[in-house]
């Protein structure tokens, strides 16, 4: 990892363990996942947004007037929306995609879930994720949550990485296997 990522994300452990401190100490983990899954999307969808948390033109008060308001249209935490208007104050709101990361490892751990990364050929139906993390859950011994995304190069099959531990029966390592099987015999 580089020197600005490490710094980066001690960053954003620090004020995700703030964030996470005072929101547990409020008993408002719901609030706080849903206020993480609202400002996710908002992040994918606008690259306004995106612009504003990593571009070095605006001023810390132009930054911190637009993101708060942003966030308080969004209905966001309270909790959350100080964060953001303290961290645009510090010229540090280039770390909200991995503090929002952090959090949601946070709220997964104490909720007693473990996160899993499938990607697939195809999407995956509500059944297909229901089945795939009841499996898994079998597996680890924790619920599950998967956060799904699509391939088409895969061809079929599914990449699994649950933490440290990563399954691939896709088509496309099966093939890859079976082309250095055949470079090994001829």
């Amino acid at each position: 990892m580089s020197e600005s990522a490490s710094v980066s994300s001690g960053i954003a452990e620090r004020y995700a363990t703030a964030v996470f401190g005072l929101v547990k100490e409020a008993n408002a983990l719901p609030q706080l996942e849903a206020s993480l899954d609202d400002l996710s999307a908002a992040l994918d969808e606008s690259a306004e947004l995106r612009d504003l948390l990593s571009s070095p033109i605006y001023a810390r008060d132009e930054q911190g007037a637009a993101i708060t308001a942003v966030a308080s249209k969004m209905g966001l935490l309270d909790v959350l929306t100080n964060a953001l208007g303290l961290m645009a104050q510090k010229r540090r709101l280039f770390v909200v995609p991995a503090m929002v990361r952090r959090l949601r490892e946070m709220i997964a751990t104490e909720k007693g879930e473990v996160t899993a990364d499938v990607v697939s050929a195809q999407p995956l139906s509500a059944d297909q994720s229901a089945r795939l993390a009841e499996t898994l859950k079998a597996q680890v011994g924790s619920d599950v949550k998967i956060n799904a995304t699509v391939d088409e190069s895969l061809i079929g099959g599914l990449v699994v990485k649950l933490g440290s531990r990563m399954i691939d029966t896709s088509i496309k390592a099966k093939l890859a296997s079976l082309q250095n099987a055949m470079k090994e015999v001829g």
